[in-house]
């Protein structure tokens, strides 16, 4: 006879709690949800006891009836009084204590503890730590408390040792090895993490490879499998890429499906990056998309798709694309939408946007408005995102900055060949009050040359487009002893300027200045004083694009000036001058070609003799091979010290380019060619004592190569130049090495 499970039950009296501590009997009785008079049976004192496990306030729990007497037994687990985490060196204890979830004052809990492990064992294997142990501890302490130490063993991180391709036969494994980020371990990879195993990038790593083999016209690329093996002891992985390569294709027709009647077809096409007979490149594809979407948004229309409609033609290894546009409404700016600044006054920030609330919606124009944002360094970011405006043509604008320290107390040491060693130490505020205003006060104490500087710019003079500022240094030159200078010369400058933008990409600057120095020129053999005045202008033209996250540049920078010194003072002359910079990146940004030219010409008023001091030399840095102001005229007595020029042009042309080091540790190699004229000096005869002064405006040219190295403490430079014209008594100095750090 099967009796009912109703006959087995007992109504309960009275309920017995014993074995608490710290919480009283009437919470544990409502914690467990039974009460007097409930009956109760073996299947329900099994729910009870199993809900007051899971509260997590109790280590062992016991329920059963005795009579009428429902009887709760129970042990309380302890409470814990810390959390420590010990033996970490490779991974933060803060970004370890994010995966744990188990807290000070909770109660102990054998299965969080377990989960908590397995999360920060998985945060060491995504750094390549595979024989990290961890050894949860458990210490006790009075009434009831218990410390929690995870101790940490980390051993050496599992490296990958070898990394191999199979099927590739358009290109070497040393190549597929520079496409992907993964590398095989070598010692001197010691500061980078791209050697230690890691999945996710190993799977990165499969897309890289895929994007490779786009870019260079494997439109049917695949990657058939990625296998990867450990060592034993998992502590060095190896991994081999299976590819598919397919056929090599090469873009035939490319057109473009243009809806909008007001934009011109040529203006689209001007910005094609992809052209017929070219080698298919989907990166390219990419960049003319965002090109046609910039180009239409410049004419008002916001917000446009452009689709690439490929046609692949296998018979002749071709594939044309159409660019099918889609047509829209211009669109207009509405509101701009300042976030994020808690410092920076509106107004600052509204005046280094070129747009306005009621303009064209420009990407290109958004686009400007970031960069300048950027340039000013007062933001770690800024975000430009546009929103439509529901039922009109219009678009709001939320500009949303991050805004980072603009204060700096900086010190540095460097070392150059015109300078020496040198230390320096300064203060600079580039956003002083929120105003956008720079205040500058710095020193520097050099081998040849000592300075002290003060500096105050207002960037929006009476709000407008409209900078003023001064500047207040006192300079000691000790040349007498460097190069060919042959002086020594003290000198404190006082000058106000002022500038303005005249375009998009031209500013002017007008500045006054009053120099009131004393010379010591080893030829005359004593000192003098001059006082200077000077009044002058300077034309700037710069259009560069800068890649901030690479920090690299793209474009041209321009300056040309005039000033006349006079106004009664020692020396009366007019100085004109000009130079140029243009800069193109190539090959995946890793390439570049600089040229420059620099150009300066003093003219005598009424006859006047211009000092030594303030002449144009050449050499050293600006005309790598020679030396320091080691170029041009001499007189044959004293043929240690250049005489200087009243004109110059000199120029450079330079190609950087990646060495064999990774990309990582920023170290870029170069070549150079430089090339330079210095004018005669003024006044000066053919002869001196019977015998004939080295006077000549000839030409000088040297070309070199060299390293630069941006260091974690600061860039280095150096380079190896030789002269290829020179001659006889000009000097030359082969190697040339600057470096600056600051901290």
């Amino acid at each position: 006879m099967i009796m009912s499970p109703v006959l087995n039950a007992a109504t309960v009296s009275r309920i017995d709690v014993t074995g608490n501590q710290r919480m009283d009997a009437e919470s544990v009785r409502i914690l467990a949800g039974v009460k007097t008079g409930e009956n109760v049976t073996t299947e329900r004192t099994n729910q009870i006891a199993k809900k007051l496990q899971e509260s997590g306030y109790f280590g062992r729990v016991d329920v059963k009836m005795a009579g009428n007497v429902l009887k709760i037994t129970l042990d309380e687990s302890p409470i814990v009084n810390m959390v420590t985490v010990e033996g970490n060196d490779e991974i933060s204890t803060d970004d370890l204590k994010k995966e744990i979830r188990l807290k000070e004052r909770a109660s102990y809990d054998e299965s969080t503890i377990g989960a908590d492990v397995q999360r920060m064992l998985t945060i060491y294997q995504r750094k390549g730590f595979f024989g990290t142990k961890i050894d949860p501890k458990k210490i006790e302490l009075p009434d009831n408390r218990v410390n929690v130490v995870y101790e940490i063993t980390e051993g050496h991180p599992t490296y990958i040792t070898d990394i191999d391709f199979e099927g590739n036969k358009k290109f070497s494994d040393r190549v597929l090895r520079g496409a992907i980020l993964s590398r095989e371990h070598a010692w001197w990879r010691f500061m980078t993490q791209f050697d230690v195993f890691d999945e996710d990038r190993i799977q990165y790593d499969g897309q890289m490879l895929r994007q490779f083999y786009l870019n260079n016209g494997y439109a049917d690329f695949n990657v058939k499998n990625i296998a990867g093996t450990f060592t034993p002891d998992r502590q060095y992985y190896s991994v081999v890429f299976t590819v598919d390569e397919g056929e090599k294709y090469k873009f035939g027709n490319i057109t473009i499906d243009n809806p909008f009647p007001d934009v011109p077809d040529r203006a689209l096409k001007k910005v094609l990056k992809t052209e017929s007979r070219d080698t298919y490149n989907a990166s390219l594809v990419d960049e003319t998309i965002s090109a046609l979407r910039g180009a239409v948004a410049d004419h008002g229309y916001a917000f446009i798709n452009v689709e690439p409609v490929p046609t692949k033609n296998d018979e002749n290894r071709t594939i044309d694309i159409v660019y099918k546009i889609q047509k829209t409404n211009r669109i207009y700016l509405n509101n701009i939408n300042i976030l994020g600044n808690v410092r920076t006054f509106d107004s600052v920030i509204e005046q280094m946007m070129p747009m306005r609330e009621g303009d064209p919606f420009s990407l290109q124009t958004i686009e400007e408005g970031r960069q300048n944002l950027m340039r000013t360094r007062y933001f770690k970011d800024v975000q430009m995102t546009p929103t439509r405006v529901a039922d009109a043509n219009m678009m709001n604008l939320d500009v949303r900055v991050e805004e980072q320290p603009t204060g700096e107390l900086s010190g540095g040491f460097g070392w150059s060949n015109i300078n020496g060693f040198m230390v320096d130490a300064g203060i600079t505020e580039s956003n002083f009050m929120g105003r956008g205003q720079v205040v500058q006060l710095r020193a520097s104490l050099a081998q040849y040359q000592k300075q002290a500087l003060f500096s105050f710019t207002e960037p929006f003079l009476f709000g407008r487009q409209l900078s003023a500022g001064f500047d207040v240094s006192y300079t000691m030159y000790n040349y007498s002893s460097l190069g060919s200078f042959g002086y020594d010369r003290d000198s404190l400058t006082i000058a106000g300027r002022m500038g303005w933008k005249l375009t998009d990409h031209w500013s002017q600057t007008v500045r006054l200045s009053a120099s009131f120095d004393q010379n010591y020129d080893l030829q005359s053999g004593g000192w003098s004083d001059a006082n200077l005045y000077t009044l002058g202008t300077n034309f700037k033209y710069y259009n560069l694009r800068t890649n901030f996250q690479q920090n690299t540049h793209t474009g041209i920078v321009a300056n040309l000036g005039i000033a006349y010194t006079g106004f009664g003072g020692t020396e009366t002359y007019m100085r004109y001058s000009g130079d140029i910079t243009a800069m193109v990146k190539f090959f995946d940004d890793r390439w570049q070609l600089k040229t420059s030219l620099d150009a300066g010409y003093m003219h005598t008023l009424d006859g006047d003799y211009i000092s030594r001091v303030y002449r144009y030399f050449l050499g050293g840095e600006s005309l790598r091979g020679f030396d320091i102001a080691g170029v041009g005229s001499r007189n044959w007595y004293y043929r240690s010290y250049a005489l200087g020029g009243l004109w110059k042009v000199n120029g450079s042309t330079q190609l950087n380019f990646p060495v064999f080091i990774p990309d990582e540790y920023q170290v870029k190699g170069f070549i150079f060619m430089d090339y330079g004229v210095l004018g005669k000096p003024p006044a000066i005869e053919d002869t001196f004592a019977g015998q004939p002064n080295l006077i000549d405006d000839d030409w000088r040219t040297s070309a070199g190569f060299g390293v630069y190295w941006n260091t974690p403490m600061g860039p280095m430079n150096f380079s190896w130049g030789w002269p290829l014209k020179m001659n006889k008594y000009d000097r030359e100095r082969r190697f040339l090495l600057s470096f600056e750090t600051q901290f």
